[in-house]
């Protein structure tokens, strides 16, 4: 059983279940430009920089011209790795797997701040968005990697989204896009490796998306207390 989180446990390659919501619960995406606004903060952080940045400033003191650049949002290439995420109007899933003891911490504090950030600007207020600190569990077993992935990838289906139109990484994983920043290898190669009889998977299941989408599956008793509702 994963670890419920009530304190943090990091390790190097350990693969966490990251989930957070807003405060008093409240709706923390208001319109199609915050999630995506939130995806360009996943992307900057773990996507490899394309081109050095432009320098689009000058300063002059004491008759000298300086050039620079803003201060650039800090890069978690090759220490994040994203498997998958669902992003829902009040609260956020990530599964993730950091290369070191360290990077979580550092990764959710830089996305955290600056999406709060854009959005007390936004909307003119102050004060915490996200309820809580953010919650990470340390997944220890193959087979809770697997339902971890399936329920947060199920977790649009609660407000009656269809799941492959969500803003989730389920459309990754079913081909219908290609986000260079998400890792779609460690969950699939279950069903390529044809392992999924050791995993207790049905046997009727051949592929990522009937595990997703058969209702028979009901992934949140194996869960547990993992589930959004443990934050209080």
């Amino acid at each position: 059983m994963p670890r419920k989180n009530v304190r943090k446990i990091y390790v190097k390659d350990g693969i966490y279940h990251i989930y957070n919501r807003g405060v008093e619960k409240r709706v923390i995406f208001l319109e199609d430009n915050d999630y995506k606004y939130f995806l360009k903060l996943l992307k900057d952080s773990l996507s490899i920089p394309s081109q050095p940045p432009k320098i689009n400033f000058t300063v002059t003191f004491k008759g000298q011209t300086f050039k620079g650049v803003p201060r650039q949002p800090k890069n978690f290439t090759d220490k994040i790795i994203l498997l998958a995420y669902c992003l829902m109007p009040n609260h956020f899933h990530l599964l993730i797997k950091q290369t070191n003891d360290t990077t979580i911490k550092k990764f959710m504090q830089s996305v955290s701040t600056r999406y709060s950030m854009y959005f007390n600007k936004k909307y003119d207020r102050v004060g915490s968005l996200f309820q809580s600190a953010y919650r990470a569990i340390l997944v220890q077993e193959e087979r809770y990697l697997l339902h971890l992935s399936r329920y947060i990838h199920q977790n649009p289906s609660e407000s009656g989204q269809k799941l492959k139109d969500s803003y989730s990484s389920y459309a990754d994983y079913l081909n219908l896009r290609n986000t260079n920043w998400i890792n779609k290898t460690i969950i699939l190669s279950n069903f390529n490796n044809k392992k999924v009889n050791s995993l207790n998977i049905p046997s009727h299941i051949n592929s990522y998306q009937s595990f997703v989408e058969d209702s028979e599956i009901v992934s949140e008793d194996m869960l547990g207390n993992i589930i959004l509702d443990d934050l209080d």
